[in-house]
């Protein structure tokens, strides 16, 4: 396990004992009433860091309008524009996202961590395969994990000197695997909170697959502090697919669904039931393990470690608890048997 330096974000602590969703506004940025009212739902979503673009002045005046209208921090993407930095941290931006080393000479990276320093904000240093300086990209002939973390240090070198150390770092890539290799270099260079994405993963079903075997082998290194599953896509799906990752691996509080991939010996259309038992209990706040499972073979036993679940049979089917308790119902009632017995755990 890392020895993190703790970051606060607003009141999030990137310390390594909480893993933070994080997801970005796809509003236009000239947009305030719809970006504000997307930061509503991705926050009841259940994401806890917003990030927004700030592509020129004008859109300072989205973080005032996100901030009153959402509890979670905000981020302010910023590129190239040290002025948008002061303008953002002015504003009352909870985090800043920029690159050191690509605002200008050493006066103006020094004004953006004086400001970010006297008001606490911190600042992500964000990597990626196109951000890469021509000549670390002529040493290493391509932008190789090598190379992503040398940037990565040299910009955070840059804020170091000015005694600024509030410092998050992300290494993307679309390749999953240079992404993976990025990552647990950097882990080995610092001990700075690091926010993990895979990079232009693509549309719902393959961005959710590339980020689930990023985002999710690094996490059971005890690597990254906050995750992005990055889509061409709602960003609310980011947050589903955001918290299904940390449900596979033990990191979220909720329900953990268990269902087998049925067989010849199925004998109910355990499909259907499997989709809606997951549809039910996709919000439910009970740290609990339910099986659905096809038949006998597997189910009590193979489940045995689920708290509750059901094992089909022919046109019905037993509901069985993790105390040995169990009983037969018709298979018309399972969902809303189920249902029952869960909400009294």
């Amino acid at each position: 396990m890392r020895n993190v330096k703790p970051v606060k974000v607003g009141e999030c602590v990137l310390d390594g004992k909480h893993i933070y969703i994080q997801s970005m506004l796809n509003v236009r940025s000239d947009d305030i009433e719809g970006n504000v009212r997307q930061a509503v739902e991705l926050e009841k979503a259940g994401c806890e860091i917003i990030r927004t673009a700030i592509p020129d002045m004008e859109a300072v005046k989205l973080i005032p309008a996100i901030k009153n209208a959402v509890k979670i921090p905000l981020v302010a993407d910023i590129h190239f524009d040290y002025r948008l930095a002061l303008e953002s941290a002015h504003a009352g931006v909870d985090k800043i996202r920029i690159n050191p080393g690509n605002i200008g000479g050493n006066d103006r990276v020094k004004q953006v961590a004086d400001v970010c320093r006297k008001k606490n904000i911190p600042i992500r240093i964000g990597v990626n395969s196109g951000s890469l300086e021509k000549e670390i990209l002529e040493k290493y002939g391509s932008p190789t994990p090598e190379a992503l973390v040398e940037s990565a240090m040299r910009h955070a070198s840059l804020l170091e000197q000015f005694d600024f150390d509030d410092i998050v770092i992300s290494i993307k890539s679309s390749d999953v695997n240079k992404m993976i290799k990025s990552y647990r270099l950097v882990s080995e260079r610092c001990n700075y909170p690091l926010h993990l994405g895979v990079t232009e993963a693509g549309t719902e079903r393959m961005g959710i697959i590339k980020s689930a075997v990023g985002i999710g082998s690094l996490l059971c290194d005890g690597i990254g502090e906050t995750i992005r599953v990055s889509l061409t896509d709602d960003p609310v799906k980011e947050i589903a697919g955001a918290r299904d990752i940390l449900k596979a691996i033990g990191k979220y509080r909720g329900v953990r669904l268990v269902s087998c991939p049925t067989c010849g010996r199925t004998r109910i259309d355990l499909v259907k039931v499997a989709n809606e038992i997951e549809k039910a209990v996709a919000g439910m706040d009970k740290d609990i393990t339910v099986a659905v499972m096809g038949c006998a073979v597997n189910g009590p036993g193979e489940a045995r470690e689920a708290d509750i679940g059901i094992a089909g049979g022919n046109g019905c089917a037993v509901i069985f608890r993790k105390d040995g308790t169990q009983r037969k119902i018709k298979e018309e009632e399972i969902v809303g048997e189920l249902l029952s017995e869960i909400d009294r755990l």
